[in-house]
């Protein structure tokens, strides 16, 4: 399995060092792989540390959004520019593990299924505080009573799917907290695999409770609408003569 690595980061300096420490141990001599670190308009030092960086592991790319866009159009950016057909996702605070990646990718070549489009890691033990646990199980509950995804954490970064079929999906902002629907819409199968989930080192977190359910509640209603409007057409072509 050929691999792109795509980790969309936005002012996380002092994350994205250890972060590409971690993915080279964890996929070199296992797989033919490359990062690509999107930029998405940082304000601190994350631009130069990513320069810098791309001295010390050849495999390293990096793109910047000259200003912010969000994380699931730096995903997007990410995964347009890589070249392998598998794309791996992390977040770019470092509480995904980069060890995971070979366990989805095994799951994957255990399944030995075409239609098995998209892996999605599962936090099932999550090192965050008590409130951010509340709200990301109702929440995931909320979205899998609606959307019957079948997938218990669709907020974990960490996923393992194809390329083509991620670039087929319709386009929108905050796409990638609704991925397995999507899959699963388009006529692909999505697994989830149980993933390590570690507390953060550095940073802060990017992200409020109150803007990220409110923003949550109208996508949900947009996703509900997607859904409702798609069709799966069964294409085949006329053999001449």
């Amino acid at each position: 399995m050929e691999i792109s690595v795509v980790v969309p980061v936005h002012n996380e300096a002092d994350n994205v060092g250890p972060l590409i420490e971690e993915i080279q141990q964890a996929l070199e001599g296992r797989f033919a792989f490359e990062m690509i670190f999107v930029d998405d308009g940082s304000t601190d030092d994350t631009a130069s540390s990513l320069r810098a960086l791309m001295e010390r592991y050849p495999s390293l790319r990096v793109l910047n959004h000259q200003r912010g866009c969000g994380q699931s159009r730096a995903v997007h950016s990410g995964v347009v520019a890589a070249r392998h057909a598998w794309i791996a996702t992390l977040d770019g605070d470092g509480q995904n593990d980069p060890a995971d990646i070979p366990r989805l990718a095994a799951a994957q070549q255990e399944a030995d299924d075409e239609q098995l489009w998209m892996l999605a890691g599962f936090r099932h033990r999550r090192n965050d505080t008590g409130w951010r646990r509340f709200s990301s199980k109702f929440a995931n509950a909320v979205r899998q009573a609606i959307l019957h995804d079948e997938t218990p954490d669709t907020g974990c970064g960490l996923k393992l799917f194809r390329r083509d079929r991620f670039l087929a999906l319709p386009y929108f902002d905050h796409m990638h907290r609704f991925l397995p629907a999507l899959v699963r819409m388009a006529g692909g199968r999505v697994i989830s695999v149980k993933v390590n989930h570690r507390s953060r080192s550095h940073g802060t977190s990017k992200y409020g409770t109150l803007d990220r359910l409110l923003a949550g509640i109208v996508d949900l209603l947009g996703v509900v609408w997607l859904k409702r409007r798609y069709s799966r057409p069964v294409v085949s072509e006329v053999a001449r003569g």
